[in-house]
């Protein structure tokens, strides 16, 4: 089974939850920037929520899936077809055999996910099918997705009935994604970083009193800030430092920049700021334009809170798999 690209939608790249343990050697994570949605979508389609899924930006592809298919659309609220009939998010649709399944521009967010059931079935790098295209590294040559490219599906273990099908199914259930998708106004939550007391006294103040605004320049790598302009008190001569998503760093423009899911190992510019771990799927639905501020918060609360949202998407991974085997 397999689906053709006919349009590609725009950054749109195969992804799962990123290859672990390879910075030492300089290789970055890469994955899924809206972590909760990816499993999620994996969820609702019956897979065992580690398989790669599309991930597009602001704008989705077209794809013609060959055989019947089971899919899901998590993240920002993307309009969905199938011929006439609309496709809802948050929710299992199936598709018979030959769809040809079209995704438009978004409504509110910036990154959407489309699983499939089975799961795209692209080589692994690594340990990892997602696309680093920063770096160059994945399937399809760590490219994002071309019209013509043909995406094989691992194998199903559909219902027969699924054969007969002409038309578009969906449950009639979903879930409510407001709780994963939250109100988009609300400040960020930002560590002190290794050079925050390096900024002057407005710049410090500015930090978590100003607002910010995505930049349209904003990609995989990095959301860059555009706004109050920061500055240090005196110029820094930096060796490079280890980063990681969520990192906060200020280039000499003096537009701050948060390193995003293709980030690099290491980088050069002050470290001001560590985004929390827990809101990074929220600075990545945030589209150019959008304003973005932050709070100061502390480790410990930091973790707190992952270790709430974790336990929250647990007890709703486990709801989804009861519902489905009941269905």
């Amino acid at each position: 089974m397999n689906a053709s690209v006919l349009k590609p939608g725009l950054l749109t790249s195969l992804q799962d939850g990123g290859r672990q343990g390879y910075a030492a050697l300089g290789v970055g994570r890469a994955g899924v920037m809206d972590g909760p949605a990816w499993r999620l979508a994996n969820a609702l389609v019956g897979n065992a929520g580690d398989e790669a899924v599309l991930e597009f930006t602001l704008t989705g592809p077209t794809l013609r899936f060959s055989q019947p298919a089971i899919i899901a659309l998590t993240g920002a609220t993307v309009d969905a077809r199938v011929d006439q009939h609309a496709l809802p998010g948050w929710t299992r649709c199936v598709l018979p055999a030959g769809s040809v399944l079209q995704l438009g521009g978004m409504r509110r967010g910036c990154r959407g996910y489309l699983a499939v059931h089975g799961g795209f079935a692209a080589s692994a790098v690594l340990g990892s099918r997602s696309t680093d295209m920063h770096a160059r590294i994945g399937p399809l040559e760590g490219r994002m997705l071309r019209a013509g490219d043909v995406l094989a599906i691992g194998e199903q273990n559909a219902p027969p009935s699924l054969r007969t099908m002409d038309t578009p199914y969906v449950l009639p259930w979903g879930l409510d994604p407001r709780p994963w998708f939250d109100d988009m106004a609300r400040p960020l939550a930002l560590l002190r970083g290794h050079h925050y007391a390096q900024l002057d006294d407005a710049s410090q103040r500015a930090l978590f009193n100003a607002s910010f605004h995505v930049s349209k320049d904003s990609n995989r790598t990095a959301s860059r800030l555009d706004g109050h302009r920061l500055a240090l008190h005196q110029p820094l001569e930096l060796i490079s430092e280890a980063t990681l998503p969520g990192t906060m760093q200020l280039p000499p423009s003096g537009q701050p920049i948060v390193l995003q899911a293709e980030a690099p190992v290491t980088g050069g510019y002050p470290r001001i700021g560590q985004l929390a771990m827990v809101d990074l799927p929220c600075l990545a639905q945030r589209r150019p334009g959008d304003a973005v501020c932050f709070r100061e918060t502390t480790l410990d609360e930091s973790l707190q809170r992952l270790a709430r949202r974790h336990e929250r998407l647990q007890r709703l991974l486990y709801r989804i798999e009861e519902r489905l085997e009941s269905a």
